[in-house]
């Protein structure tokens, strides 16, 4: 019940905590210095450690597929060279034709792979060469093929070696398969451990919201904390998914590309890498002026929606106020720095894939012209162009994905930065020294403030100053006073929301510092001013987070408290859908949060304006059901509303911080005093 309230007030509202509002949200300041991105990356990767072996071998296995990437072009060359020798006539048998011609006219028979050459097909071998100029082109050789005895015509005509291709090709397809497999399994094992990752975040922030003093909360809008929780987490959880292993396969494939290069030839290699080498400089050049623009992204992105949170959140007020114009404004604002932001971070990204493909494809043409000439010159074999093409590619492509990775893993930096901050954020004080523990059905009822001095932590003065009070078992204490008295305060340092700077409030004679949080909440029943009804039904917006209530139980205290009959006009009871039920007024959401106060026994009471949103003729029907539910309770209730707490055993007059006045309603109104003066102003014309 603690919980039901809504810390979404602007900057600079007075401090009054969960039950009274928050104090404004602290927007990042969008001209901050840039992040610290080693530390960053080195808090990540921290992170990680607990996904090490996983990750390990998923980069082991970008690595090897990476490796047989560089590899497979060196096969692919021999591929086209033996595909290109089955393609020409055997020039090493048409030299040694030409040799043994040579010794004419004392020709010898021979053999040439088993073919025997006769003397006979020599001459007319020579004959028919003879028919040939020395300006004779291969393609005239090529027409004089049918021309020559069929011995000639055997050892000399274009043959294909299919055992050597095929051999060939099956290698290059087990590579290429190989390769595909252990990225396919590469990318399975990265997908897990990204969206464990995020799912280990989540949980983190979830368990450290719980932690986190309402001081946080009064600091930072919530759609801040919401987009840390959001857009920051599925950030990082998609970076490290399509980024990581990427950026190491495609590290190693730019080192092995080089180096499979030179190794095949140095001429081609340098020729390939000073046709590239200036894109090394563009994608520098963009990535240093890019880096900035990605953190302001995230920043101006939680602020938007920080702002977008809080005008939704009181679009009533808003539209009351016709703040419409305002609220527009800022949002245009916001929405334009987002806007400009990622656009100037999404153009100097997007300018890296065509300045590389530029790159890549004048890479290609040097390849070409400088393979060419040294193919005529007999340096090369054409399978080396071949296999040049596939390695400019494998060396520029490379290049444009490792700038993408850091592209994107600029974004997880500043993105992991926010929500690491916030899981670093100042928790709670200890509870390891709260050793004692109260049992609410053993508790009797009796509270104590002891000089407490308490001071928020960004106000210049103490907002509790030397508060002294003693609450009686089963006494009903009003808290009254002036806005800004410290009244709802009061109840947070109770609760301990807030720990007290000096003095000491005791339960039973138990300080409230020696007992659990969860100790101490568990002995309180609170019905808020802000009503806090979640998407479900009536029925489990009642029993929230109770086992074994009855549905005669919720039956009786709905009609106690009056909400009963709209619960029947309602299409299926108290199963109907809070959410599918525009129609609940402000009353009615009270009325039910009241209901559901009604449903915990515990010692305790505490009332924060729990009739402020209902009518004259509810408000007696509820007090009567209050009066009933806080027999024998110690009850605490803070009102405006004084009609309502004439009947208090105990009345505590608040102004700057300390009690000015104390008493009953007669006594008070006897003296004359402050409470006299609150309680007829209320009643005059």
């Amino acid at each position: 019940m603690a919980n039901e309230n809504n810390n979404n007030t602007r900057p600079n509202t007075p401090p009054r905590g969960p039950m009274g509002g928050g104090r404004g949200a602290k927007m990042s300041n969008p001209g901050e210095k840039p992040k610290d991105f080693k530390a960053a990356a080195s808090r990540l990767i921290k992170e990680l450690n607990r996904y090490r072996i996983l990750m390990i071998i998923s980069l082991i296995l970008a690595v090897a597929s990476a490796i047989i990437s560089t590899m497979a072009p060196d096969k692919l060359s021999n591929l086209a060279n033996s595909i290109s020798e089955g393609l020409v006539v055997n020039t090493k048998n048409i030299d040694i034709i030409k040799d043994n011609m040579s010794k004419f006219p004392n020709l010898e028979e021979y053999k040439i792979d088993g073919t025997t050459i006769t003397i006979k097909d020599q001459y007319q071998t020579i004959s028919v060469l003879m028919t040939l100029s020395d300006d004779s082109t291969s393609q005239d050789l090529y027409k004089k093929v049918d021309e020559l005895p069929e011995s000639v015509k055997t050892v000399i005509e274009p043959k294909m070696n299919m055992d050597k291709v095929k051999k060939i090709a099956i290698g290059l397809f087990i590579m290429y398969f190989a390769s595909a497999m252990f990225m396919f399994i590469q990318s399975l094992a990265m997908t897990d451990i990204s969206n464990k990752f995020a799912r280990d975040l989540r949980q983190k922030i979830s368990k450290k919201i719980n932690t986190l003093p309402l001081s946080y909360f009064d600091r930072h809008a919530t759609g801040d904390i919401l987009s840390r929780v959001t857009n920051d987490v599925d950030t990082i959880s998609q970076s490290l998914n399509q980024s990581l292993a990427t950026l190491f396969a495609n590290v190693v494939l730019f080192v092995g590309s080089i180096f499979m290069m030179f190794y095949t030839n140095w001429i081609m290699a340098i020729t390939a890498i000073l046709s590239t080498i200036f894109g090394f400089l563009g994608v520098g050049k963009i990535l240093g002026v890019s880096q900035k623009y990605f953190v302001a992204r995230q920043t101006e992105l939680g602020n938007l929606n920080g702002h977008i949170e809080e005008i939704y959140s009181g679009l009533n007020v808003v539209k009351v106020y016709n703040g419409k114009k305002e609220s527009d404004k800022t949002f245009d604002e916001l929405n334009n720095r987002v806007r400009e932001t990622n656009q100037k971070s999404q153009f100097l990204s997007g300018l890296m894939h065509p300045l590389m493909n530029f790159v890549g494809n004048f890479g290609y043409v040097m390849v070409c012209i400088v393979g060419a000439l040294l193919t005529m010159n007999g340096y090369i074999s054409f399978g080396v162009i071949v296999a040049f093409m596939i390695y400019v590619r494998l060396f520029t492509n490379p290049l444009s994905q490792i700038a993408q990775s850091l592209t994107a893993l600029q974004s997880t930096a500043a993105a992991g930065e926010r929500v690491f901050e916030f899981l670093d954020e100042k928790e709670m004080s200890s509870q390891e020294d709260c050793k004692k523990y109260l049992n609410r059905d053993e508790v009797k009822g009796k509270i104590e403030f002891d000089h407490v001095v308490f001071q928020y932590d960004n106000n210049d003065k103490p907002t509790i100053k030397d508060f002294t009070a003693t609450a009686l078992p089963g006494q009903k204490i009003a808290i009254v006073g002036p806005t800004g008295a410290g009244k709802t305060t009061m109840v947070n340092l109770l609760m301990r929301f807030y720990d007290i700077q000096s003095g000491d409030i005791r339960i039973d004679g138990v300080s409230t510092k020696d007992l659990t949080r969860e100790n101490i909440h568990q002995l309180f029943t609170m019905v808020l001013q802000d009503t806090w009804l979640f998407e479900g039904t009536i029925k489990e917006n009642i029993v929230y987070n109770r086992d074994n209530i009855t549905d005669e139980q919720i039956k009786e205290v709905c009609k106690e408290v009056g909400v009963s009959h709209f619960i029947k006009t309602l299409p299926n009871g108290y199963d109907s859908k809070v959410s599918e039920n525009d129609g609940i007024s402000a009353g009615q959401r009270q009325l039910l949060t009241i209901a559901r106060g009604m449903l915990e026994n515990a010692p305790f009471l505490i009332l924060d304006e729990a009739t402020s949103n209902v009518d004259t003729r509810t408000e007696e029907l509820v007090q009567k059901a209050m009066d009933k539910l806080s027999e024998g309770k110690t009850s605490f209730i803070i009102a405006h509303r004084l009609s309502t707490i004439r009947n208090a055993d105990l009345i505590l007059v608040m102004n700057e911080g300390n009690i000015v006045e104390q008493g009953n309603h007669e006594e008070l109104m006897q003296k004359g005093g402050a409470y006299a003066e609150l309680y007829n102003s209320q009643f005059e014309l």
